[in-house]
């Protein structure tokens, strides 16, 4: 799955934290700033794949508009 969100981040006393302008409400941190995408990877995935069974597809869809 190929998906392109913005993250927003900021430095923390301790760590880098952040979260996903289009999921504001998966939000963690990391010591560094790679840390920190690599966890809002994994918390993205896991808050949209929960329940999933293995062997799921993918199908995107158009939408069409009638031109007048």
């Amino acid at each position: 799955m190929n998906t392109k969100m913005s993250m927003i981040y900021w430095k923390g006393e301790k760590f880098w934290v952040g979260k996903l302008l289009e999921h504001p409400k998966i939000m963690t941190q990391g010591e560094t700033l790679e840390e920190l995408e690599d966890n809002l990877k994994e918390a993205y995935m896991l808050m949209t794949m929960d329940e999933v069974p293995q062997g799921y597809q993918v199908k995107v869809n158009a939408l069409f508009c009638n031109r007048r």
